[in-house]
């Protein structure tokens, strides 16, 4: 069965786990949403989800914990969400541990700090999608390979790479399952 595992360090964790079941419930498919906190259980998934949360703790405790190396080495999808998707980003313009996998240059609390969180209609998918932003970063520039799913003015605030996906809003927060059904979709084309 598939295992997809949510990043247990800090965040939206049990938000993300809420969602990807009701994604999974919603697309008919049986698979196992489960938080992870080893290396050992990050092994044994088939896709990822990396939360929000403070990005320089959370990537010095995945290098801490061997995951970077895991989610490297496995080559699994992987979805990363406001820190998540500074986590996954080559430049962050911060000294910090980063994994790399997705050629962006992402500017963290891009959108300003905590009193300046906000929710935007964006589009994405050629839909509407509310987005929550909470200290969000977004990234100012990005590589020839990666797809930009979204904007708000010039900020790119969602992008993929090849089985990458990031995003600088809150997905979890919102009903709206579209956004953890994409990434299920690009975890079953990686394990067919």
């Amino acid at each position: 069965m598939i295992q997809i595992g949510i990043i247990d360090l800090q965040g939206d964790v049990q938000e993300h786990l809420e969602i990807t079941q009701k994604a999974l419930d919603k697309m008919k498919i049986q698979a196992l949403v489960l938080k992870v906190k080893t290396s050992s259980e990050v092994s044994k998934c088939q896709g990822l989800i990396i939360s929000g949360g403070e990005s320089t703790v959370i990537g010095k405790l995945l290098k801490e914990e061997g995951i970077d190396q895991v989610i490297k080495d496995y080559e699994m999808p992987v979805m990363g969400t406001c820190a998540g998707m500074v986590i996954l980003s080559r430049m962050a313009g911060y000294e910090q541990p980063l994994l790399g996998l997705i050629d962006m240059h992402v500017k963290r609390n891009g959108f300003g700090g905590q009193k300046l969180s906000f929710e935007e209609v964006i589009k994405i998918f050629d839909q509407n999608f509310k987005g929550i932003f909470i200290r969000a970063p977004y990234a100012s520039k990005v590589g020839d390979g990666v797809q930009v799913l979204a904007k708000i003015e010039d900020k790119i605030v969602a992008v993929r790479e090849g089985r990458y996906i990031a995003t600088a809003f809150h997905p979890e927060l919102v009903e709206d399952t579209r956004i953890h059904e994409y990434f299920i979709k690009e975890v079953l084309k990686c394990v067919e």
